[in-house]
């Protein structure tokens, strides 16, 4: 390598050649470093995680997770105490939001990350899940537990997944709330009565993604996974975008059985009219064990599940850093 000095002559010295590259190699490695710590870090969820928390979500101990019941209540006291361990913080006065569901007490567990940018905090970007379950259901070989492992144990653990990964990576410029909803088995009561109560605080939401039943990959689909309203905005779009591959799809049997209705995205879209919608790879072909006393852990596919949370998190993260609200609502 030939260096020249400010006249345009090369260098003679030998010693001041090495100097001169020696400076030059310390500038590479710093940018090198500087692009290294540029890079958004990586999701980091294992299929062992994945276990350790189904295990208890779904285990016979919780009796199905019914609304009000004990069970339910050891989990939403399992939710407070993950979302602890984390630092998270409550939205409310503590992480149990508590309701009424048909005259009987129960809670969403709501979890607070506040975003790293001044204007962008201002926002809100929600991930949620249901973690109430129907209890009991046909006696099978002397079970009555409807353990709700897919339905929706499955979805609960993506939320924690994510409030790990994004309350220790810090890596959200928007503000985030984790929510395990309750009484979404009794017609989506606790997402309507949080809906409602953000809504008189005037939170400004900006979008709502909610998981339901992700326990068992696809077959023969090109996508991993569907959305549901897949045209009522561009959220597939912008996430198979942001992740660079096809992620989400459309199933068009979610469009015929009105899932987009049925899940606890909707009164988030009923009440502040954003997009607001829920990924699913329950597809009524590869489980068959829905609102049943065998959908047990063992039935599910733990290293598919930690893959498929840890792929969404990139999609996550973009939607909490984009500068613009990139994803809207179809008109």
């Amino acid at each position: 390598m030939t260096i020249f000095n400010q006249k345009g002559m090369p260098y003679k010295n030998k010693k001041m050649k090495q100097l001169i590259l020696l400076g030059f190699m310390t500038i590479l490695v710093g940018c090198k470093q500087a692009t290294v710590a540029q890079q958004p870090p990586a999701p980091s969820t294992t299929p062992e995680e994945v276990n350790r928390i189904m295990s208890f979500l779904a285990s016979d101990e919780l009796s199905g997770r019914d609304t009000g019941s004990i069970g339910l209540e050891k989990a939403a006291q399992f939710a407070e105490a993950e979302f602890t361990k984390y630092g998270l913080k409550p939205y409310f006065s503590n992480f149990l939001d508590e309701f009424q569901a048909k005259g009987v007490k129960t809670y969403n567990v709501v979890g607070y990350l506040e975003g790293t940018d001044p204007e962008l905090a201002k926002e809100y970007v929600i991930v949620g899940a249901h973690f109430d379950h129907i209890g009991t259901a046909k006696k099978v070989a002397n079970d009555t537990i409807a353990n709700g492992a897919n339905d929706n144990a499955a979805g609960s653990t993506a939320v924690l997944a994510a409030a790990k990964y994004f309350a220790t990576t810090h890596s959200n410029k928007r503000s985030m709330l984790f929510v395990l909803f309750g009484a979404e088995e009794q017609g989506l009561l606790g997402s309507e009565h949080l809906a409602n109560v953000l809504k008189e605080k005037q939170l400004p939401l900006y979008t709502l993604v909610n998981f339901e039943m992700i326990g068992v990959p696809l077959i023969d689909k090109s996508y991993q996974a569907y959305i549901t309203g897949y045209k009522k905005s561009n959220m597939a779009e912008k996430i198979n975008e942001y992740v660079g591959s096809e992620l989400i799809g459309f199933l068009p049997k979610a469009k015929a059985f009105g899932l987009f209705r049925r899940s606890d995205n909707y009164p988030f879209y009923k009440t502040f009219k954003v997009p607001a919608q829920t990924i699913s790879t329950f597809d009524f072909t590869n489980y068959n064990y829905y609102h049943h006393v065998d959908d047990e852990v063992e039935q599910l596919d733990f290293e598919f599940m930690a893959n498929f949370i840890n792929a969404c998190i990139p999609a996550l993260r973009r939607m909490t850093n984009t500068p613009e609200q990139e994803i809207k609502l179809y008109k």
